[in-house]
């Protein structure tokens, strides 16, 4: 994904010299993500210069976290109808920023460097979401907004899902260990809606807005209400069709 980042940098360079220049002259993606991160995600435990390097030194020994990275940033350029592509959600996409960190976030977890992941977690209130280091996102993962997703323990999120903002990925409280959704890839959650317990959420699916689903939704099926009921008709709104599988 260097030449996403190359994209990025080159917009960057033509754009608000103020907000921008820093970025811009980063020549490679470890140390750009690094400073980014950085600058946006201080942990009061930690003073800037070591936190950057402590980011440096992830990013650059996981070459496939930052390409994790920069896949999210183009699903969300491209799949947002708002202006800007990449530079909009470089700079100003809460949803990127939320996904950016939780890449990291889950990577330190991963190490059991476990501390330091709930550290960054911490330092996340301006996106105001909340979503646990052991979380397991997939490729291209579109987050729009990000205000108010509570994201569980143990949810999985497959590739290509899109997500609004107020979702909640969580237990019923009636089950122990494995206890969250499992959303498939390409699925879209609307804003608001709530998905409780260890269920599927099929390939494709769509849960619309301020739904509450409780059971498990099959592939290419829309669901809709409190309590969430199958509803006819689908149209995937990122064009994906089921004879894609």
């Amino acid at each position: 994904m260097t030449t996403v980042w190359d994209t990025l940098r080159n917009t960057l360079g033509r754009a608000e010299p103020a907000l921008c220049g820093a970025d811009s002259a980063i020549s490679t993606l470890p140390a750009g993500l690094a400073a980014r991160l950085a600058a946006f995600t201080q942990p009061v435990w930690l003073n800037a210069q070591t936190w950057q390097s402590v980011l440096h030194d992830l990013f650059s020994r996981n070459t496939n976290l930052a390409e994790l990275v920069m896949e999210d940033l183009a699903a969300i350029a491209g799949r947002n109808l708002e202006e800007g592509g990449l530079v909009a959600a470089w700079i100003g996409g809460r949803g990127f920023h939320a996904l950016f960190a939780h890449r990291a976030i889950h990577a330190l977890w991963q190490e059991n460097r476990r501390e330091l992941a709930l550290a960054l977690k911490a330092s996340l209130y301006a996106t105001g979401c909340d979503i646990h280091p052991a979380a397991r996102f997939g490729r291209r993962i579109f987050l729009d907004h990000a205000a108010g997703t509570v994201i569980g323990e143990t949810a999985t999120i497959g590739d290509d899902v899109s997500l609004w903002h107020g979702v909640t990925l969580g237990s019923t409280l009636m089950e122990e260990g494995d206890r969250h959704p499992k959303i498939g890839p390409g699925a879209v959650i609307g804003a608001g809606a709530i998905i409780l317990g260890n269920i599927t959420i099929g390939r494709g699916a769509i849960v619309a807005a301020g739904s509450v689903v409780l059971h498990a939704v099959p592939p290419w099926r829309v669901v809709a209400g409190n309590p969430a009921a199958l509803k006819t008709g689908y149209v995937h709104p990122f064009g994906m069709k089921p004879e894609q599988d």
